[in-house]
């Protein structure tokens, strides 16, 4: 278990905006930070974040929390672990008990393939800098790649022995299930044998945005036909690798600062350009590049640098790469390096500043690029240049944005030396068939529209006491603490029977006030969830001479942070949108705090009433003639405490 004292100084140090930014790029939005959502595809962004409140809510997928629950829902950390990931980050010492045999076991099975991988990081680096074979044979091939010992320990590259079953014996040993070495990968188990999937190659660990172990490339060093050149674990419950970049977590910062990302073909390309400088690099590790890997970039960057080997074979059919970045509504730039020449080779052999140049010096725009490798086929073929005009149309189709097609149709008109209106009517042809396609495939995929009378759709109620009570809650969060000029009204009569009203101007915290309305009413919360926040939050106020939202948040567990979130963000929504540009400013919810706590007071109280109201009428026929003059008498008094509740109300809007 982890020490209360640690998760506090944690929570003290932690800033939320921070952590979010390592995995997402946040823009300002009035006070708070606004992003696209990192748990659904979107556009448009719809992730908030408040530093105020150190809070954050995704309005696409509905979730929300603390910082423990962003990295519990967006790396499936447990609370442990997230406590443990922060204190790394801000360098906070962790007082623990160690953790049994019983509870290694005990913990769930993805969890497990975490724990199983990242032993074998270490078992893999270790016998690569400790075991006389793995500094025989893998040092030295790092080495001879020209490595340095600080890039090996960096991207804790590793060896693994040549022998069938060196890695699996020793992960038994040290308590490790097979049963979680095979669903890694890292094990191939066959009938009663077992043996180590990697055996004999160096390797490289893959790692998640955040640091975890997901998998593992190892390269084989032999000549041996037989075996794969390159071989990376298989899929797992942890490890998709249409979902993985290679070195995305040594390059997420430097992505984000630089507002680029370098991708390239292999492990070494990488690792070689971190070395000499250049870190917002990172590689699809063989595979061809998938939707999921150009988000991966899309939180952090909208630029990215495609980079070619210089005699790359199947070049055209890499451009495929190019329009699924432009379909993400990503800027896309392409630099290939000279013939006999890769980025490993190209980085190992020059300084940073000639890198440098080279990259800036040879980036062209994709439109350039895709010109001139496929006008190079065309030469003075009218038929292939065609193919090659509308080949660069259909890139340009791919493009979300209509400003930025506009500017490459005119683009694509000068370089191919065609007419701007032929290339527009040529992509308005290819967008209409787009369209229809969408169109045919959508109406395949559902049912035919049936008639359904209105009685199978029943209007959902609104839960006005529950919508109440959340009103309350978010009051006592935002200002409970704050001290307000209330009116309070009493109520007279006057000679002729008329009810008169008297106000008087009284100074009280907000949590006071609304504490004292409702005990003098006898009113409870009917929601489970609010009635513990709001008995929290009362004894918080009590108790403590200053109240911190962000401390109170952070020491709320995991749902209930979540239920405050959605509370308190809900109502931030309309930043998303920008309204000042367009001339709408929206007035700010502590504009009358007193005049709000009143009316929702009161409309609780009248809402109340009406249920009395409505449940004594209901009740009223199967009662004798004595028990219903009573209960009119009730209904009547009701009635009159309703009208003044409203009297009251109007008093206040």
């Amino acid at each position: 278990m982890i020490s209360r004292t640690t998760i506090d100084t944690v929570f003290e140090t932690t800033r939320l905006e921070e952590v979010i930014g390592d995995f997402v790029q946040l823009k300002k939005a009035g006070s708070n930070l606004k992003a696209l959502s990192p748990f659904t595809d979107e556009r448009t962004p719809s992730f908030m974040v408040s530093p105020a409140k150190q809070i954050w809510k995704d309005f696409s997928s509905g979730k929300g929390g603390n910082v423990i629950s962003f990295l519990m829902q967006h790396e499936h950390f447990t609370y442990p672990e997230a406590i443990k990931y922060l204190a790394k980050k801000y360098g906070i010492e962790v007082e623990e008990t160690e953790q049994t045999n019983e509870q290694k076991l005990q913990a769930d099975e993805r969890e497990s393939l975490y724990l199983v991988s990242d032993f074998a990081k270490r078992y893999f680096h270790n016998t690569l800098l400790k075991v006389e074979e793995g500094k025989a044979i893998g040092l030295t091939y790092f080495k001879e790649r020209g490595f340095t010992k600080e890039t090996i320990e960096k991207f804790m590259l590793g060896y693994s022995p040549n022998q069938w079953d060196a890695f699996t014996n020793t992960a038994i040993k040290e308590g490790y299930k097979l049963e979680f070495l095979e669903k890694t990968g890292l094990s191939i188990v066959k009938e009663e044998k077992q043996f180590d999937r990697f055996k004999n190659r160096v390797i490289f660990p893959i790692l998640s945005m955040s640091g975890r172990t997901l998998g593992f490339g190892g390269r084989v060093l032999t000549n041996g036909k037989k075996a794969a050149k390159y071989l990376n674990s298989p899929e797992s419950d942890i490890y998709h690798k249409s979902k993985v970049l290679y070195g995305i977590y040594h390059a997420k910062q430097e992505i984000a600062k630089e507002n680029n990302c370098y991708l390239v073909e292999g492990y070494t390309d990488v690792i070689q350009f971190h070395q000499t400088g250049i870190k917002n690099v990172v590689s699809s590790s063989g595979t061809a590049l998938t939707h999921e890997q150009i988000r991966l970039v899309n939180r952090l960057t909208k630029n990215i640098t495609v980079l070619f080997d210089g005699d790359a074979a199947g070049l055209k059919a890499s451009l495929r790469g190019i329009d699924l970045i432009l379909e993400q509504g990503m800027n896309v730039k392409i630099c290939t390096f000279p013939e006999g020449e890769d980025p490993d080779s190209f980085a190992k052999n020059n300084s940073f500043e000639k890198l440098t140049n080279f990259l800036k010096e040879n980036t062209k725009d994709f439109i350039n690029f895709k010109a001139s490798i496929l006008a190079s086929e065309t030469k003075n073929d009218p038929i292939k240049k065609a193919e090659t005009i509308r080949d660069m149309v259909v890139s340009i189709a791919k493009i979300p944005d209509v400003i930025k097609r506009e500017v490459y149709v005119k683009e694509c008109s000068r370089i191919m030396d065609i007419s701007e209106e032929v290339l527009f009517n040529t992509l308005a042809q290819i967008l209409q068939k787009e369209r229809r396609y969408l169109s045919e495939r959508a109406k395949k995929s559902t049912h035919s529209f049936d008639v359904i009378s209105s009685e199978k759709q029943p209007v959902q109620k609104v839960d006005i006491q529950f919508k109440l009570e959340k009103k309350l809650i978010e009051l006592l969060l935002l200002y409970g603490v704050n001290e307000e000029n209330f009116e309070e009204v009493t109520i007279e009569t006057n000679e002729n029977g008329e009810i008169i009203f008297k106000s008087e101007i009284v100074k009280a915290k907000v949590f006071e006030k609304i504490y004292l309305d409702l005990q003098e009413d006898e009113i409870e919360f009917t929601n489970e969830n609010l009635k513990e926040l709001y008995h929290d939050l009362i004894t918080c106020f009590n108790q403590e001479q200053e109240f911190q939202l962000d401390h109170f948040i952070n020491r709320l567990e995991p749902e209930k942070a979540e239920t405050v979130t959605h509370l308190l963000m809900d109502d931030e929504k309309y930043h998303l949108d920008n309204w000042e540009s367009k001339d709408i400013y929206v007035k700010d919810k502590d504009y009358s705090i007193a005049q709000i706590v009143t009316e929702t007071i009161l409309n609780l109280r009248r809402y109340l009433v009406s249920q009395k109201i409505n449940e004594l009428s209901e009740e009223i026929n199967e009662l004798d003639t004595q028990q219903k003059e009573n209960s009119l008498k009730d209904i009547v008094d009701y009635l009159t405490l309703k009208k003044i509740l409203s009297e009251k109300l109007n008093r206040v809007l």
